[in-house]
């Protein structure tokens, strides 16, 4: 005799119970990092984290009056690539700066420009800082187009970006200004004797008083570059640069340190289209309108080759190559992963980013917020992978 219709559906649904819980048991494990990065999730901002200054000694605003000869600062700068027409957004951000950070301190402004800066803009900026200020003429040779790129296709180029959506594809200074300030800005006479510089764009603002000097933290813990932000690039400007990259690779392995970050550019789990649109690189960079770095890493002979062979490429006029993902690419391939910083105690904005810390020094941001734009500009955050893959130090 058949069993009723109900007892053999309840029959079926505890076989089906008793599979799961066996699945349950038996399931492997899923490691902590496959816990904590998971790629369609956003991730926790640390910066609800209350954050501390940088551990270690620290040297403190103690004797750096600006005519003291004896203060113990470096040769270090902050450093501006401005026009003279942005000198009120250049005021703006030298006075956030300067409140919050460099009276303290006194490093010089180095300001640089294509054209001679004018009286009105010296005034201005001059009137925001007891510190020295420097205003420096860009050598023609560092700015012009070079010989060997091709104007007829520059221009056609240019159009096909600017139909992608691609931004300031266009204008032939945003491509000579990525070009200059990914290879050419720390070879100008005004910095010779600099080591270090602070990144400084009209517009932007500080938002959290530093105590300690930034870039003694950098020489005394032998750290190359800081950062406080990390972007995903538009992989429709820079198809061919990992391509080049791997080309220069291929021809210098010695180049390559061995605790460089090459799971962090390669890393296609959280946006696999821009890893395949990039052929390859995850499009990942520190946004280089702020950076605090040791120009001596650019000043080596693997940075100089690895430039010079992108440089001869074409990529910054055919395409629109960034000095962002141009240093990022060489950081993670050629520099210890180790010496690079994520500066989270220094509350930062470019528009539409931040960077804002949980610490009573901030005021201002919002704490742990990335954008105050459209929702899904939190997508372009690259941090999570860079905590995964290096670390938040």
């Amino acid at each position: 005799m058949a069993a009723p219709k109900v007892i053999r559906l309840l029959a079926t649904l505890s076989c089906l119970l008793f599979l799961c819980f066996v699945y349950q048991i038996y399931q492997p494990a899923p490691t902590a990092k496959e816990n904590d990065f998971k790629p369609d999730e956003p991730m926790r901002d640390p910066n609800l984290d209350l954050t501390f200054e940088p551990e270690g000694p620290l040297w403190r605003a103690d004797d750096y009056a600006p005519d003291n000869p004896s203060a113990p600062r470096i040769n270090a700068t902050l450093l501006a690539l401005v026009r003279n027409s942005e000198v009120h957004d250049m005021v703006s951000s030298m006075r956030d700066l300067e409140r919050t950070w460099n009276s303290k301190f006194n490093y010089p402004w180095t300001f640089f420009n294509d054209e001679e800066f004018t009286e009105e803009f010296k005034q201005l900026t001059k009137a925001e800082t007891k510190a020295e200020c420097n205003y420096e003429l860009i050598p023609k040779e560092h700015w012009e187009t070079p010989s060997w790129i091709n104007e007829e296709l520059f221009q056609e180029s240019a159009t096909i970006l600017k139909e992608q959506d691609i931004q300031y594809a266009n204008l032939k200074s945003y491509h000579q200004m990525c070009r200059w300030n990914s290879g050419l800005f720390y070879k100008h006479p005004a910095l010779a004797n600099t080591r270090y510089y602070w990144r400084v764009e009209p517009k932007v603002h500080f938002f959290c008083d530093v105590d300690y000097d930034v870039f003694r933290y950098m020489e005394d813990n032998n750290k190359t570059y800081g950062f406080t932000i990390n972007l995903y690039d538009a992989p429709q400007s820079i198809p061919t640069l990992w391509p080049e990259t791997l080309k220069f690779v291929a021809a210098h392995p010695e180049y390559i340190h061995e605790n460089n970050a090459m799971s962090w550019l390669t890393n296609k789990d959280r946006r696999p289209e821009h890893n395949i649109q990039a052929n390859g690189y995850s499009t990942c960079h520190f946004w280089s309108n702020f950076e605090i770095a040791d120009m001596d890493f650019w000043r080596s002979q693997t940075y100089e080759d690895y430039f010079n062979h992108l440089d001869r490429a074409g990529g910054f006029f055919y395409e629109r190559w960034g000095d962002a993902p141009v240093h990022s690419i060489a950081l993670g391939l050629f520099e210890d992963a180790s010496k690079v910083h994520w500066f989270r105690d220094i509350g930062y904005q470019h528009i539409p980013y931040f960077n804002c810390p949980n610490s009573p020094k901030c005021k201002g941001c919002v704490t742990g917020r990335f954008t105050d734009g459209e929702a899904w500009l939190n997508k372009e955050d690259c941090r999570p992978n860079w905590f995964k893959y290096v670390g938040m130090d």
